[in-house]
């Protein structure tokens, strides 16, 4: 520096590296991309979806020559999208359960077509004698499946309950139609009244389960809303033979009594793959009805194109749905590899399979040939049913959540065919009441891992290869610790979060960890539980797992309540859990998870990973949330460890 004149200022001396460009985050790139966007382009782009939507709607329902059964349909699918909203994320698992009972109407179609005296005599007969057993299965089976898991939600604090008491109001109601029917003193409108309560009910009981408080009343309300639809089905009902009435009997109690059975054998961890076989129930007898009503139809009478249409869609849906939900019960269960089926020429086979029962659907409308509808209608059945065991197939154990969500909602919607067909507006009622809870509970998923519907159904996790990032891999290295030192680390905590994945469910740890969680909570500890939207097998299953281990549902907290507390917890407790936590779903652009919303578990001060190994989970990416400085890896089987954690905790 010259003399009199001030030193520069320092400069640094150059970093290595240093004129790279920092590579954005997922998260940052994400915020990026919604600040960049036109707030004006948006409306305008949602405006024109909105009337192309609502334009191409009412040109459709225009067509539909039952103009009153196209009103009830309107309303009953917003109806049941308002109502399905309000569940509460933690009833999600129930919510499907009773949907699953609800779905058993289908019974209603079988009995409109029983014939033939005590047996079946014709092929419609028949058909409509399997509808009415499997539905049966469904509506007793769901219905108790129901009431199992909505009572381990109950806390031994809470106040009795006497929901039995609102039965009265259905068993009333039938109870004084039945004699009006019965002295020839009913009025014309009472069956139809009938079916509107009932639709009602139905509605009602899910509605029960917006809050903790009144779920339970939900099966009471529910199961009135059956019992009055039953009735007025049997209203309905006029056969030849009174002795047809004894078949019902047979059928319905045999199913009936399956399904109770079935019912009795099904815990917690079973409950998805149980829910989806409820589905191909459900599927098969939403086809039967289909089948049947075509075959019993005269040849020679004149059949509206609508009721063609409706008639198809109806095999076409309940087809998909059972064959779907059987592959989807296989992968569930273990008995079928949950990896994802890649036959060469994936796509071209689901193309194909498509475009034959586009084909089906055009040949069974258009054509007056009894012959080439029977023949279309077939090639529709087995293209739906074959391209529901190909897409199911081809999608991995990981997105099977998804799958049986958007099974749910087939099963719906097909239950809405039916209604057409038979011109039964408590069917349309009740199918877009289910069909619109399995598309909310789907976009709820999809939402949960940030991914859309053809993205899971095209292409499930791990059929990718994330882009490399042109660097040469690290090497990681992570620590351990053992269920002593874990027992120390909650000791000293104040705040202690414990999140669950679906390696707790399958360890059957879940009476320890919440043993543990007790134990803490009585020595003061704030201890908290959060679970991811998709943790386990179906929406909200790890809720049931701990409402069935003992733990108050006012522990357990969503991904959006504990993100925000992440920064103040002490220690972070993860059991079982691996893509639902995973670090890089924020940090790197690349990752196959990337954008995922995730549960923050590396923002607690310290994080302790329970695993059997340092395995990736089912996305196949790594986790670097193992390799932080604040992590610890407790390696080993969960039950065994948790086990020991608890008895190092209480031998303090």
């Amino acid at each position: 520096a010259k003399e009199g004149e001030p030193p520069p200022p320092y400069a640094p001396p150059p970093v290595a590296g240093a004129d790279k460009a920092k590579k954005p985050t997922a998260a940052e790139e994400k915020l990026a991309k919604e600040l960049a966007k036109d707030p004006e382009q948006e409306a305008r782009k949602t405006a024109l979806l909105a009337t192309a939507g609502g334009s191409t709607a009412l040109l459709l329902a225009s067509m539909v020559p039952n103009a009153p059964m196209m009103t009830t349909f309107a309303l009953s699918c917003w109806v049941g999208n308002s109502c399905v909203q309000g569940v509460t994320h933690a009833l999600h698992s129930p919510l499907m359960a009773m949907t699953n009972a609800i779905s058993g109407m289908t019974i209603v179609g079988g009995m409109l077509q029983l014939g033939g005296g005590l047996l079946p005599g014709t092929a419609p007969q028949v058909l409509a004698a399997t509808a009415v057993t499997l539905s049966a299965v469904n509506l007793v089976g769901g219905t108790v499946v129901t009431k199992k898991m909505l009572d381990m939600f109950r806390r031994p604090t809470d106040p009795p309950e006497f929901n039995h008491y609102y039965l009265l109001p259905g068993f009333a109601a039938v109870a004084g139609s039945g004699a009006l029917f019965a002295t020839g003193m009913a009025p014309a409108s009472l069956a139809p009244m009938l079916s509107l309560a009932s639709a009602l009910g139905c509605v009602g009981g899910i509605s029960c389960l917006s809050s903790q408080q009144t779920a339970r009343l939900g099966i009471s309300v529910g199961l009135g809303g059956i019992t009055t639809g039953l009735a007025a089905t049997l209203a309905y009902m006029n056969p030849a033979d009174i002795a047809t009435y004894g078949q019902l009997m047979m059928m319905g109690g045999s199913g009936a009594a399956a399904g109770y059975y079935i019912s009795t054998k099904i815990g917690p961890t079973e409950l998805p793959q149980a829910v989806a076989a409820f589905h191909s129930l459900v599927g098969v007898a939403a086809t039967a009805t289909a089948l049947g009503d075509f075959i019993a139809h005269d040849p020679a009478a004149h059949v509206s194109t609508f009721h063609s249409l409706s008639t198809y869609l109806g095999a076409w849906m309940g087809s998909i749905t059972a064959t779907g939900s059987v592959i989807a019960y296989g992968k569930l269960a273990g008995s079928l590899n949950s990896a994802a089926l890649q036959l060469p020429g994936r796509d071209l086979i689901n193309v194909g399979l498509g475009a034959t029962s586009a084909a089906g659907l055009l040949g069974f409308c258009v054509t007056g040939d009894p012959t080439l509808a029977a023949l279309s209608l077939g090639a529709g059945v087995a293209s739906s049913g074959l391209l529901g065991l190909h897409m199911t197939a081809s999608i991995g154990g990981a997105d099977m959540p998804v799958v049986i969500t958007l099974l749910n909602s087939y099963s719906g919607w097909a239950l809405c065919a039916e209604g057409f067909i038979l011109d039964q507006p408590l069917l349309t009622v009740v199918g877009a009441l289910i069909g619109s809870s399995g598309a909310f509970l789907t976009k709820v998923m999809c939402d949960a891992m940030n991914r859309s519907l053809p993205n899971v159904i095209l292409g499930g996790f791990g059929t990718t290869t994330a882009a490399p990032s042109g660097e040469q891999q690290e090497v990681r290295i992570h620590t351990e610790i053992d269920a002593v030192g874990s027992a120390e680390a909650l000791r000293n905590a104040d705040k202690v979060v414990i999140v669950p994945g679906y390696g707790m469910a399958v360890a059957q740890a879940a009476g320890v960890v919440a043993d543990i969680a007790l134990l803490l909570r009585k020595e003061g500890k704030d201890v908290k539980f959060a679970v991811h939207p998709v943790a386990g097998r179906m929406p909200g299953q790890l809720n049931v797992l701990l409402a069935e281990a003992g733990v108050p549902y006012d522990m357990v907290f969503e991904m959006e309540e504990i993100n925000p507390e992440m920064d103040s917890v002490d220690v972070t407790m993860v059991i079982g859990a691996n893509d639902t936590v995973n670090s890089g779903a924020e940090d790197d652009p690349n990752s196959a998870i990337a954008g995922m919303p995730v549960i923050q578990v590396w923002k607690s001060k310290h994080t302790i990973f329970m695993k059997r190994s340092m395995a990736s989970g089912y996305a196949g990416v790594d986790n670097p949330v193992f390799y932080k400085s604040n992590n610890d890896m407790l390696l080993g089987d969960a039950k065994k460890t948790c086990e020991a954690i608890r008895a190092a905790l209480a031998a303090h």
